[in-house]
């Protein structure tokens, strides 16, 4: 999943959902160079499921969603449910193409940004979903990244997207990020996720 369309709506954009998490406590604050000690794990981390809630923003509306996120290499689900998910909807792809059920059927596509669009009226960027939420830039588009006073990422600018770093939680002995703000011109989301489980079988 590695073609990066700008979607002209990315209202579900994070709303991912999906299970366990925990939260960074006092006695394991982040420190200087852990990002760079974590660097290589986080970069080959590609199994696990991600539980959260999107707030989704335009100049006419503002709404939330829902959605379970389980990855397995290059092979994704995603559950979408929430008011702007239209009830309930399952979009599962990889190198071989994309699936989207919904309750008027199941629909297929080269790309989910396409499939989405052309389903739901709207699409999230999934293609580079999977290295933003790592805190990553995706590897195909040129990027600009701005770090904090402890070498993490704060700010991302990336195929027309600003991405926010605002906090941060520990699972599976990695630094995830926890709360991310993205904006494209006339969108504003804001992802807050609750639960992180690296081991996808384990959810």
């Amino acid at each position: 999943m590695r073609s990066l369309t700008v979607p002209t709506l990315l209202l579900a954009l994070l709303t991912l959902a999906g299970c366990a998490s925990q939260a960074p406590s006092p006695e394991q604050p982040r420190e200087r160079g852990d990002w760079q000690a974590q660097k290589a794990r986080l970069e080959a981390f590609d199994h696990w499921r991600l539980a959260g809630k999107v707030g989704l923003r335009t100049p006419d509306d503002a709404t939330s969603a829902n959605l379970d996120w389980v990855q397995r290499a290059s092979r994704y689900r995603m559950l979408i449910s929430g008011p702007f998910g239209s009830g309930r909807s399952v979009l599962e792809g990889g190198p071989d193409g994309v699936v989207l059920t919904t309750g008027k059927g199941r629909f297929t596509a080269d790309t989910p940004e396409r499939l989405m669009e052309q389903q739901l009226g709207w699409s999230l960027p999934v293609s580079a979903l999977d290295d933003w939420v790592r805190g990553l830039p995706a590897p195909i588009v040129a990027h600009r990244l701005t770090r904090d006073d402890r070498g993490f990422p704060l700010q991302l600018h990336q195929a027309g997207w600003t991405i926010d770093y605002r906090d941060w939680t520990r699972a599976g002995g990695l630094w995830l990020p926890s709360r991310v703000v993205m904006t494209f011109p006339g969108l504003r989301a804001t992802l807050v996720v609750k639960e992180w489980h690296p081991d996808p079988e384990s959810a």
